[in-house]
């Protein structure tokens, strides 16, 4: 067995994703609480590897239980999202305010995160990725912050809510332009920062970050009884889904890995050729 195959099968052991297909699930164990979460990951069309990889669990943290979850979507290269997936939660956790200002610290980890990996360029290649992260705390308060257009969704009393924000690049231009850059808007193709980016926000890229921005957005959510679950995806699910028609999709699918895999297998029927990775969580 080779050294990639030995990686990928403890990432797959882990609830960690990077695969032409892979799935799991898992559930509170210390909360008291019924909430579980699913997740599945295919492959695009594209030539190169998949590029998206993802974190799902639930883990005890002193008197407290967690549930880590995130989506990070690479691009020009799978080592960014690698990265983001071993360290950025350990770097929140890690911050001495994550229970005081938990904002103010994953900002921060956000923000340090970056910085290795722009310091590991040679190593980490040209690349860069977006990210979604949603941490549960004690199945009561969801806190979900991103960087480009991985997409957070909620859905309370049958409603879809959009918990991040896409940072698309005309929606940034005010700011791409400031810093000396700029927009394209080509016929036929995305707006792009620099001609390059379809995203104004992203981990990594060195050579746009001095037009392209890191920083978080970030916002607080409080589960409910009307909290049914929590949809996190790449968006090659929502290139080709709203989030209304997201979450009527699987209303009715009660185990969350198969919720997953049947948006990921509905995006692909309605022609995404991206890679998809999804994670849902059930409230109830």
């Amino acid at each position: 067995m080779t050294g990639r195959e030995i990686l990928h099968k403890m990432k797959v052991k882990a609830g960690f994703g990077s695969s032409t297909s892979e799935t799991g699930k898992g559930k509170s164990k210390i909360s008291g609480k019924d909430i579980r979460h699913g997740y599945h990951l295919v492959k695009g069309k594209s030539s190169h590897p998949m590029e998206d990889y993802l974190v799902a669990e639930f883990k005890k943290v002193g008197d407290h239980e967690l549930g880590l979850f995130a989506i990070f979507d690479g691009h020009l290269g799978h080592d960014v999202p690698n990265y983001l997936r071993s360290h950025l939660f350990e770097n929140i956790l890690r911050e001495p305010e994550f229970w005081s200002d938990t904002e103010g610290a994953i900002r921060k980890a956000y923000k340090i995160t970056d910085s290795k990996i722009l310091e590991k360029a040679v190593e980490l290649g040209r690349g860069g990725s977006t990210a979604v992260t949603a941490i549960l705390i004690d199945g009561v308060k969801l806190v979900v912050a991103n960087v480009g257009d991985s997409r957070a969704v909620i859905c309370k009393n049958a409603v879809a809510k959009q918990l991040s924000i896409d940072h698309e690049p005309n929606r940034e231009r005010q700011d791409i332009e400031g810093k000396g850059g700029f927009v394209s808007n080509i016929p036929g193709d995305v707006p792009r920062v620099d001609g390059q980016l379809a995203v104004a926000r992203a981990f990594g890229d060195r050579s746009l970050k001095v037009h392209l921005s890191s920083e978080p957005d970030v916002g607080e959510e409080m589960i409910d009884d009307g909290t049914e679950m929590l949809i996190l995806a790449s968006d090659g699910l929502w290139k080709v889904m709203s989030n209304q028609e997201a979450v009527d999709a699987i209303k009715d699918i009660k185990d969350a890995q198969a919720a997953a895999k049947h948006l990921t297998e509905a995006a692909v029927a309605r022609k995404s050729s991206d890679d998809i990775s999804c994670i849902v969580v059930r409230f109830n």
